[in-house]
């Protein structure tokens, strides 16, 4: 069960134990300006530790305190369980989004990746 769907009551407290690199990856996930995205794979590449993985290990258990819709999948599908909430987020921020084809499952549309993807810009060169 990913953290964002356990009640408020239910999710454990961060605040003194939160991992190093669970921080680090959170803290990537809120430098993303609305509207744009970056897969688990680039979060990882721009720590420059672990990979996607251990990014979506982190995003799954941790990410509901932070924009959890900008971190995505590499291929632009909406994260399965929680597609509903992160299109209304992708529509609100104005990220760019492909319409989806009819034989497409639930005819759900895609993030349009080569426009949506955040490289870190300006900000990737003060990174830790």
């Amino acid at each position: 069960m990913s953290e964002q769907s356990l009640p408020d009551d239910a999710r454990p407290e961060y605040t003194d134990t939160l991992p190093e690199y669970a921080e680090r990856v959170l803290e990537v996930a809120e430098l993303i300006p609305p509207g744009r995205v970056m897969t688990y794979g680039d979060v990882a590449e721009w720590l420059e530790e672990g990979g996607p993985r251990q990014v979506g290990r982190v995003m799954a258990l941790y990410g509901g305190a932070v924009p959890w819709w900008r971190v995505v999948r590499a291929d632009g599908m909406l994260l399965p369980g929680h597609e509903l909430r992160a299109l209304a987020c992708y529509r609100a921020e104005g990220t760019p989004l492909k319409q989806a084809s009819r034989a497409a499952q639930g005819h759900l549309p895609r993030l349009d990746m080569s426009r949506a993807r955040w490289d870190g810009g300006e900000r990737a060169e003060g990174h830790t």
